[in-house]
């Protein structure tokens, strides 16, 4: 930084030379700051505030060993604890990462063994034609419920690793649909649809 005088110019030599994510731009700067008032980015001993006692590691950790979809504002209520120690301790001292619920589409038992059969024999007619695919149209379909939908962002799974925890989207509910197709060389714009599926037309 002190070359550059750029925090971008900083992160994308960190980033080039140790092959991971760059420090924060408020981390940067931080530690400018703190270099330039006592000569040294290390942590100062007795600066910040105490540890976490192992007693309420424990005690967060059984609560979402119980409930891991639980919030770390939910916990923080439940426990008497900051919202800052539930997170810190979830993540520094638990090793545990919030994933996302994954949406996928309700499949019935007797759909699967057919889609199966389908994905063979398009990989026996891609082996005979190189150029088979250049003859299809992909289209697809985005849907907004009515009933309304999961907020992915806020559903989250604490845990060591990742479940892969999903959520069965009911697709007969009411709806609105916007499909859009794409081939080889062209694409066709989005429609709208109201109350329906593309499949009843």
């Amino acid at each position: 930084f002190f070359q550059t005088k750029s925090v971008i110019t900083t992160q994308r030599r960190f980033r080039t030379t140790y092959k991971k994510d760059p420090p924060s731009d408020n981390s940067i700067k931080r530690w400018l700051t703190q270099f330039q008032e006592t000569g040294s980015v290390l942590h100062r001993k007795g600066a910040g505030r105490p540890s976490t006692s192992q007693e309420n590691v424990d005690r967060i950790q059984e609560k979402f060993t119980r409930s891991p979809r639980k919030s770390t504002r939910q916990a923080a209520v439940q426990l008497h604890m900051p919202h800052t120690t539930i997170w810190n301790v979830l993540h520094n001292r638990l090793h545990m990462n919030a994933y996302k619920v994954q949406i996928v589409q309700a499949l019935h038992p007797n759909e699967k063994p057919r889609r199966f059969e389908f994905a063979e024999q398009i990989l026996t007619r891609i082996e005979d034609d190189e150029n088979y695919l250049r003859k299809w149209f992909f289209s697809d379909e985005s849907t907004f419920h009515v009933s309304g939908k999961v907020n992915k962002h806020n559903c989250r799974i604490w845990g060591s690793e990742n479940l892969r925890d999903y959520r069965e989207l009911e697709r007969d509910s009411p709806k609105v649909n916007v499909w859009c197709a794409l081939s080889h060389t062209e694409v066709i714009a989005p429609f709208f649809f109201a109350e329906t599926t593309i499949n009843s037309f």
